[in-house]
């Protein structure tokens, strides 16, 4: 058995270029693995079999495929890239390109060079990743992937042997925990330089609420679980049905779409520069709430804040986005692109200011599209005249209609087109399609009919988008509004009170607006089945995730320039700017650099000597100042025998002839110290001794060299 397993192993074994190449294949999956899902279905399923192909190849030793193979799967692949996204350029086919290409290079990865070309093609992948999340696990993984890149990096620098994976990863993470100091240092001071420090326009996310409205568009925002905002209040909660973010107002209706009415620029300019006011008619002091905002991207100029918020800001040190108020709504000054956090002020009583309608906007508040559905005009009709509403006040109007659908047994579902044969296309009279056949809806569905209703009897009325409702995550106490807690509701014009929001919703499914939502982390009863405990976990889990997330965000995604300046301030600097941050960095840089120079002369390689090597160049700088040359064809420094034969080779005075002789003696008495083996002396004895003999000699070249200067004044004494 034994035997057979030494046979397996011995012939299934990895040379150093098959482990290196699925090390590195294993490397460009973990890249990938995030963009397959947006990548089209021809680039993912390819990606995936190049890579499992060059797998096999690796696994086996087996030759790589010919050169045209690649050239063929390339030309498909471009062509393929221009049918799909219609160019060459832009960010999903960039992507899409620059995958095909690192799995491509795989299947001819042949030399060091080819690692390296893979190996930086990595990289930029990385790079990537986060033009679609920044998230903290999107970074966790990335970070992952980038040891394994660097892993892949040193091993292809080490041509030689067969060094572990362990040794490299070694090596890649004390590289980066080097470069960690830096990092951190140009993360807090490096300035951010306005746009060349944010994503491209294509690349932040788009979530939740649009300028415009169709039906269905709420009810696919309900599948969505994404995060489109978090609301942390300074006091008590609100009641669930206090929670209205109120977000796009839709005041133009063309028979299917909903959209919003031109704005003011006059107006919006006027109130960009104009004070803050408080509602009017009551205490702010005694019916306000303070709460902090943290909104998602959204590229829209409407920011969602709660209904009846009449003062917001940017959270400080932030002073973006510039925000304005225009009526009950706030605007950003440019599109929310980025993270925002606002701090905010509401008034729970939603008291109007003092507003009025002109008679150019009560008649654009009931206009509504000739020629779509009919049968609901004829039937508004006849429900004010049968209930007697033709001279009644907007407020009769609007309880009535909710009258009556609270008897007439309307009913609040997601799918409204489930009884649509397969194929067919919704009636473009879709109001009366839902107010008198249906009767089944989403929110969308009764803020449309309400509003087409409620015009249709001379009430000026509209449709407001937003959020209503949130869960609280038990673990940072901030309450979460996703996506799926998108909302329609409506308003209509009363002459006693202003505006009034009227949810129709509430009428059919109060629970959907009065229940208070919390995330689930426990099994409801004892009864539970392992599911149902698996979805506890599961629960449990996205809210420790969600909370880490948000702190991610906070700290580290919105690290603005704002931060760094009032960080700058706190350190005693009164007027800090970009010029005191660009200073901070370059000496970071600087003290960076003399930090590491140090530490790597600190860590240069020093080849161990021995004792006698120290002694031996002593006798070789002693004597070489005796005989100006070293003794030919020998290492340095020289050992003491051959400079016994250098000097026994040199022409002397009758002077110093005695000095000669003594010095060779010395040299051979050196030679016989390091070489010889001397019972009666140590090492320690030897090395004294040693250094004895050198000192004699030393005194011998010094007065050998004494006899010498002196000699020529001799013979000049002798010839006078």
């Amino acid at each position: 058995m034994t035997a057979h397993l030494r046979l397996l192993w011995s012939t299934t074994r990895l040379s150093r270029e098959g482990r290196d190449t699925l090390w590195l294949l294993a490397a460009l999956l973990m890249t990938v693995a995030p963009h397959l899902p947006r990548l089209p279905w021809w680039c993912a399923s390819g990606v995936v079999l190049a890579i499992a192909w060059r797998a096999q190849l690796a696994w086996r030793d087996a030759p790589l495929p010919p050169r045209w193979v690649n050239w063929l799967a390339l030309a498909a692949c471009l062509a393929l890239t221009w049918r799909t996204h219609h160019s060459l350029m832009g960010r999903e086919a960039g992507i899409t390109l620059v995958t095909v290409l690192a799995a491509l290079k795989t299947l001819e990865l042949r030399a060091r060079r080819d690692a390296l070309v893979i190996t930086c093609l990595g990289f930029f992948l990385v790079l990537t990743q986060f033009l679609y999340s920044q998230s903290i696990v999107i970074a966790a993984l990335m970070l992952l992937a980038t040891v394994a890149w660097l892993i892949s990096l040193i091993l292809a620098q080490r041509p030689i042997g067969r060094p572990s994976i362990w040794s490299a990863w070694r090596t890649a993470c004390l590289s980066m925990l080097l470069g960690l100091p830096l990092m951190v240092m140009l993360f807090l001071f490096f300035p951010r330089f306005g746009p060349l420090w944010r994503l491209p326009g294509d690349a932040g996310p788009r979530t939740g609420l649009s300028d415009d409205m169709k039906l269905g568009h709420v009810a696919e925002l309900a599948l969505d679980d994404s995060i489109a905002m978090r609301v942390r209040f300074a006091s008590a909660l609100p009641p669930p049905q206090k929670l209205y973010f109120r977000g796009p107002v839709l005041e133009q209706f063309d028979g299917q779409t909903w959209t919003q009415a031109p704005r003011d620029s006059t107006r919006m300019d006027a109130l960009q520069t104009g004070p803050e006011r408080s509602p009017q008619g009551t205490s702010p002091l005694n019916n306000s709430v303070s709460y902090q905002a943290t909104i998602e991207p959204t590229r829209l100029r409407s920011i969602a804040l709660l209904e009846g918020t009449f003062q917001a800001s940017p959270a400080p040190p932030l002073n973006e986005p510039k925000l304005v108020r225009l009526g009950r709504n706030w605007l950003a000054v440019q599109p929310l692109t980025e993270r925002a956090q606002i701090n905010a002020k509401a008034n729970l009583m939603e008291s109007e200011e003092d507003v009025s309608l002109t008679d150019a906007d009560r008649l654009r508040l009931v206009a509504l599209p000739q020629g779509f559905n009919p049968r609901t005009m004829v039937w508004t009709r006849d429900f004010s005249t049968r209930a007697g509403l033709v001279s009644a006040s907007a407020d009769q109007k609007v309880l009535a209609v909710l009258r009556y659908i609270r008897q007439e047994n309307f009913r609040y579902t997601l799918s409204p087109d489930a009884d649509l044969p397969p194929g067919a296309s919704p009636s473009p009279h879709q109001i009366d399609r839902f107010w008198l056949d249906q009767r089944a809806g989403f929110c969308e569905h009764f803020a449309s009919a309400m509003v087409v209703v409620l015009r249709n009897m001379g009430v000026p009325a509209r449709i407001v988008t937003g959020y209503q409702g949130a869960e609280k995550n038990p673990f940072d106490d901030w309450l979460v509004v996703r996506n799926s807690d998108a909302h329609a509701w409506a308003e209509y014009w009363s002459d006693t009170h202003g505006w009034v929001r009227v949810d129709p919703t509430a009428a059919v499914a109060p629970e959907r607006i009065e229940r208070p939502r919390r995330f689930d982390t426990r099994a409801r009863n004892v009864n539970d089945t392992l599911p149902g405990l698996d979805a506890a976990y599961w629960h449990t889990a996205r809210a420790y995730l969600e909370a880490a997330n948000h702190r991610w965000n906070m700290w580290v995604q919105s690290y603005s320039r704002q931060q760094q300046l009032a960080m700058l301030k706190g350190w005693g600097i009164s007027e800090p700017d970009w010029q005191d941050l660009l200073r901070l960095s370059a000496a970071g840089l600087v003290l960076s650099s003399v930090v590491g120079g140090i530490w790597l002369w600190w860590q240069r390689p020093v080849r161990r000597q021995s004792p006698w090597h120290k002694r031996m160049w002593q006798l070789h700088q002693t004597m070489l100042k005796l005989s100006g040359r070293a003794p030919p064809q020998m290492p340095y420094p020289a050992p003491a025998l051959a400079w016994a034969r250098l000097i026994e080779g040199l022409k002397t005075d009758p002077t110093t002839q005695g000095i000669q002789c003594e010095l060779v003696d010395r040299l051979h008495e050196l030679d016989r110290l390091r070489y010889a083996r001397l019972p009666h002396l140590s090492a320690q004895q030897s090395q004294k001794a040693a250094q004895a003999e050198i000192r004699s000699i030393g005194k011998l070249v010094k007065s050998w060299r004494a006899h010498a200067n002196t000699a020529p004044s001799r013979r000049a004494d002798q010839a006078h």
